[in-house]
């Protein structure tokens, strides 16, 4: 949960988005908040909801607007007006104003005078739908590190910086406050959740398959076996020698967004131990959640994909042009050699008469 004074919203978000959970049964909800100071080019305030690593919702304190980033989430704060309400208080009233007073109060006890502050909200839950687990969650960072969380199991807050030592007294000593909190994110939290997944359930619980490509830059590069496409998010990609799952000699790359909405990741395998006759004992795989069936893709050589090109006869033809060419311009300069010795001058350009006559003051 970190955003630096040097980001943007866009790549803010993109971060946001690009964190997953491992479980393939889960499905998460979040609410984050970003108060600043010191950025002329940011808004004071701004709120995401993000259901399952999906951005749904967005507003802005100083446009006053919630936008929608779906549209089964537009029809619903149509046919729910009290929940717009709920949204529209909590971004241009109440959070605001409680993030303005809390920078200021931190920028006295970080002995801060002026410059760029961050204060941030991250709040929500996670369910399991086929267990019915709940586990709910809120942790507070400021100026990009974390500053208190919150341990529902013991009803006490986390101060990991001695800054935060004070709040932890004085919100522990508030257990009406903490009662509400646990209420919000193990009660309320997931009731929103499961209604978001059945309002959106066309595009929150589609699946999409990948398609998977193996790459190699250079005969000597790392085969990297590439699927992009897929959705949801919980997937993984692996490498397999012999039907059993590779951890040496691998590299695996972080999942990413697409700008369709999709996700891509890929997989690098370093083959330069390995015999060309042993490539057939190695495929790469990958796994969806909830899907039974995998994608399994065999390491064959006419199946990689390569910038390198090798020399072809167009190639050769044209370095034997070059040769021509060079060899021709070679006897011409040996040419102008041999007359220069004989005491000759090479004949002078049909327009040297012409010339003559220009620079010839009498003429």
């Amino acid at each position: 949960m970190k955003l630096t004074s040097h980001q943007n919203m866009k790549i803010f978000i993109l971060l946001l988005l690009s964190s997953h959970f491992a479980s393939s049964v889960r499905h998460s909800l979040k609410y984050i908040y970003t108060g600043s100071s010191g950025l002329p080019d940011f808004p004071e305030f701004v709120a995401a909801t993000v259901v399952d690593d999906n951005l749904v919702g967005y507003c802005d304190s100083s446009k006053k607007i919630i936008e929608p980033k779906q549209d089964w989430v537009k029809k619903l704060l149509e046919d729910d007006p009290d929940h717009l309400e709920l949204y529209k208080g909590l971004c241009f009233e109440r959070e605001p104003t409680n993030f303005e007073a809390t920078i200021n109060s931190l920028k006295q006890r970080f002995n801060q005078s002026g410059g760029v502050h961050i204060l941030q909200r991250m709040s929500g839950c996670e369910w399991d739908d086929e267990t019915g687990e709940v586990n709910g969650y809120i942790q507070f960072g400021y100026d990009g590190e974390d500053f208190i969380s919150m341990d529902l199991k013991t009803e006490t807050w986390i101060a990991p910086k001695p800054q935060a030592v004070i709040t932890k007294l004085k919100w522990d000593a508030d257990k009406a406050e903490i009662k509400f909190y646990q209420n919000f994110l193990t009660v309320i939290y997931p009731e929103w959740l499961k209604r978001y997944l059945a309002s959106g359930r066309s595009s929150l619980l589609r699946t999409e398959l990948p398609s998977v490509s193996l790459l190699q830059k250079t005969p000597s590069s790392p085969v990297s076996c590439h699927a992009t496409g897929f959705y949801p998010h919980r997937a993984s990609l692996v490498w397999r020698k012999d039907g059993e799952e590779l951890h040496e000699e691998v590299d695996h790359g972080e999942i990413l967004p697409n700008h369709d909405g999709t996700f891509q990741m890929s997989v690098d395998l370093n083959l330069s131990s390995v015999k060309p006759e042993d490539w057939t004992r190695y495929d790469c795989v990958f796994q969806f959640s909830g899907v039974k069936e995998d994608i399994i893709t065999k390491l064959e050589k006419d199946r990689i994909r390569t910038n390198w090109v090798k020399p072809s006869d167009k190639t050769v033809l044209v370095i034997a042009a070059v040769v021509v060419v060079a060899l021709i311009l070679i006897g011409a300069a040996g040419f102008i050699v041999c007359k220069k010795k004989k005491g000759e001058r090479p004949a002078a350009p049909d327009n040297s008469t012409e010339l003559s006559e220009q620079l010839n003051p009498e003429t």
